[in-house]
């Protein structure tokens, strides 16, 4: 608006003065309204106006924060969280008794004059000015709303509030004229509105609905006299008038504000005195705010979308948009946690872990080929107490997670199968897998190639677990040298990059390590993420990224756009089906039995770290798949030997026997009453082996020339000792070195099993 003069050639300043029928030189007095007289301010009326003048004519009003609500894929509730509690109301639906109270304690002649009450004003400056300084206010109900725009577009900055709080010539001019173009754009009513939900009422309550439930347990419509006289008496300063720490001043004050409502006439001197004599009857309701109130144990879940929209681009470019955005809130917020997944996974965790227990456990359930979380939970709650946390054990350390997340141990060994079988390597392929082996070397890696310089070392987990074996074997006695032999033989770059297509990323965000002992699950994942990678089996080799939301409606009422689920392919569907097939095994006849699901088809796979300081189990059915983490939540973790776990002793803990059955219990209760469709099937037999059977009929005892399997890499050729623990003659062994994966041995014979 600037110095632009109207065609009668006034100022602005000088339109304000008009339209309060006062002089300039009044005007810009009334621009100060408690401040000193003009005089004793050494201000000329010149200078006064040009700044008035100087001044942007639009206010601008940032939306108000309000209270955000979370909810289940169901439209339960899961929590409400808020900056600020608010729920923004129509002036219709606020008692009549509210709007009389806060007009007549506050402005009572609102209704006559505009947006400065000159006779307020002369009363203020002449008091004012003869003490010398600012001990009377005349700010109207119009003013204190734009200091409150004020207030309200400085968030939590306390610089920015104090400086729109200040008491100086500056900020009161510039409230004027917000003021005056505020009364001529809105109108009485539309302010009185805006008002009564921008006000903060204390103890976390901003507008008037929100004042209502906190002190009242009602709706702002249904205030009754005495309770709008309380909460009108609330605004000049809500902690003095405190009901809640001081309910005998409150009192004081709410019979001041009735007295008040006689003296205008809006009720009678017999209403007042009637209504004084009441109690203050409050019926509080304390805030509840934030992922700690979440229900149903999901206060990490919630706690996540938290992290989702302030971290995700797609709610802002910059993390400065994103975090205004959050705190503005109200927004509906639904979400993909499935209320019956939600409570079986509380419900096994209860059963199986307690809180007060020196290690933890994580559950997450994803469904397969959508990549929505249904389910996430912890033995340790989201909280402040003893044995309670902020961390989410099941994320990344980018999303409120640990800061390395936990070693994986065997349940990465299937990813490596994966690789595997896509490099050309058959279900069947054999290595000796002897108990103890150093590492082989070279390995080539994505950067060039790993030596085994220092001569490090592996070993299966018991001394009776000597191959050769093949993969089927393998993962189902979870070997370990059979899986450094394999992702030695085709190198560690395909099994990283298997990893990332299957969204496998380490929990703190580096890269993976280009180490052959990367199989054994050397290196720290999320539970969220390995859910996630299992769910990729199950989804027949389509990896889906993991989804949170389903859908957003803002404050007006309009769908926001939320981030979707991104589905690639990162295996072919036969080497799924094939990964499928073995895992199925873990679970039937495997390390993995005790977590075997009842009526449906299950895969799976159990894993132990070094020093039993985590335990997992990952397993799924083609329509969920989850993750099961045991462990110390700590940095040093926990050494899990000769320990109580669920008022369970445990001389050791395997990914068997205590993950396993948190899994078993979780999965079932989420999926019941749910489709069990079965897997596809593959054979993961040697097609040649057929063949030798078939020869041992027909040749019992007969002496071959059997070379051994073509694509067998030539590690036998020949038949091998049907009796390890008996010496036999090499000449009835078959013989050896195959010839490059031609399987051309040395002949031999064949011994019937």
């Amino acid at each position: 608006m600037g110095n632009t003069r109207s065609s009668g050639g006034l100022s602005t300043a000088q339109q304000a003065a008009k339209f309060l029928g006062v002089s300039a030189l009044a005007g810009a007095v009334m621009a100060g309204l408690a401040l000193p007289a003009v005089g004793a301010l050494g201000l000329a009326a010149k200078g006064t106006v040009e700044e008035f003048d100087g001044i942007p004519a639009n206010l601008k009003t940032p939306p108000l924060s309000q209270r955000t609500t979370i909810l289940d894929a169901k439209g339960g509730e899961i929590a409400k969280v808020y900056s600020r509690d608010r729920t923004i109301v129509k002036l219709k639906d606020v008692s009549p008794y509210m709007r009389q109270a806060i007009v007549a304690i506050e402005d009572a002649r609102f209704y006559q004059h505009g947006a400065v009450d000159l006779k307020g004003v002369l009363r203020a400056v002449n008091t004012n000015a003869q003490e010398g300084g600012v001990s009377q206010g005349a700010s109207t109900l119009t003013q204190q709303y734009v200091k409150n725009v004020f207030v309200e577009e400085a968030g939590n900055d306390k610089e920015k509030v104090a400086q729109a709080t200040r008491q100086s010539i500056g900020r009161k001019i510039k409230e004027l004229k917000y003021a005056i173009k505020v009364e001529k754009e809105l109108g009485k009513k539309r302010i009185l509105e805006n008002y009564l939900n921008i006000t903060f009422f204390g103890q976390q309550a901003y507008g008037i609905e929100a004042a209502s439930q906190r002190y009242f347990s009602k709706s702002a419509k249904d205030l009754n006299l005495e309770q709008s006289a309380m909460l009108a008496g609330l605004v000049q300063s809500p902690s003095r008038y405190d009901p809640i720490n001081a309910p005998e001043t409150a009192k004081e004050r709410r019979n001041t504000v009735l007295r008040r409502m006689a003296e205008v006439k809006d009720i009678t001197p017999a209403q007042a005195a009637a209504a004084q004599k009441k109690p203050l009857g409050l019926k509080v309701s304390m805030p509840r705010s934030g992922c700690i109130t979440a229900v149903q144990g999901a206060g990490f879940f919630c706690d996540y979308v938290r992290e989702i929209l302030l971290n995700d681009p797609t709610f802002g470019k910059t993390a400065e948009a994103r975090a205004k955005r959050w705190n503005q809130g109200g927004l509906t917020i639904r979400t993909t946690l499935d209320p019956q997944a939600q409570e079986s996974v509380q419900k096994s965790i209860k059963s199986h872990v307690y809180q007060s227990d020196s290690v933890a456990t994580a559950v997450t359930l994803v469904e397969p080929g959508t990549g929505k979380v249904l389910g996430m939970g912890q033995s340790r709650p989201y909280g402040f107490g003893e044995n309670e946390t902020q961390i989410n054990l099941s994320a990344d350390k980018a999303m409120g997670g640990s800061n390395y997340g936990f070693q994986v141990g065997s349940t990465f060994k299937p990813i490596t199968a994966a690789a595997a079988i896509e490099q050309g390597k058959k279900p069947y392929q054999r290595y000796s897998s002897p108990y103890k082996m150093k590492y082989p070397s070279p390995v080539t890696t994505c950067k060039g190639t790993w030596r085994n310089d220092e001569g490090a070392t592996v070993e299966n987990e018991n001394e009776s677990e000597v191959g050769p074996y093949a993969m089927k074997e393998a993962t189902a006695k979870s070997v370990n040298t059979y899986f450094v032999q394999l992702i030695s033989d085709i190198g560690v770059c395909p099994v990283t990059q298997m990893a990332d297509r299957m969204g496998v990323e380490r929990a703190d965000g580096e890269e993976h390590n280009q180490v052959p002992s990367l199989t054994l699950g050397s290196e720290g994942f999320s539970p969220l993420t390995m859910a996630n990678a299992y769910a990729t089996f199950a989804n027949r080799g389509v990896y889906c990224s993991p989804v949170f939301i389903e859908s957003i409606t803002g404050p007006n009422g309009k769908a926001l756009k939320v981030p979707q689920s991104k589905c690639s392919r990162a295996m072919s569907e036969k080497t799924a089906d094939t990964i499928n097939t073995l895992l199925r095994g873990v679970v039937e006849d495997g390390t993995g039995k005790q977590a075997g699901l009842k009526n449906r088809p299950s895969a799976g796979k159990t894993g132990t770290t070094d020093e039993r300081r985590a335990a997992w189990f990952v397993g799924y059915t083609p329509n969920l798949a989850g993750a099961v983490w045991v462990g110390g939540p700590g940095a040093k973790g926990v050494t899990m030997e000769n320990i109580s776990i669920g008022g369970v002793f445990h001389d050791k803990v395997y990914g068997a026997d205590t993950p396993g059955p948190i899994w078993k219990d979780a999965m079932s209760g989420a999926l019941e009453g749910k489709p069990a469709p079965n897997f596809e099937s593959v054979s993961i037999k040697d097609p040649n082996q057929h063949k030798s059977d078939d020869d041992k009929k027909r040749n019992d005892r007969k002496p071959s020339n059997d070379g051994g399997d073509k694509g067998d890499n030539g590690d036998k050729g020949g038949q091998e000792n049907p009796w390890p623990d008996i010496s036999l003659p090499s000449d009835l062994i078959g013989g050896g070195n195959g010839n490059g994966g031609n399987g051309n041995g040395n002949g031999g014979r064949h011994w019937p099993r």
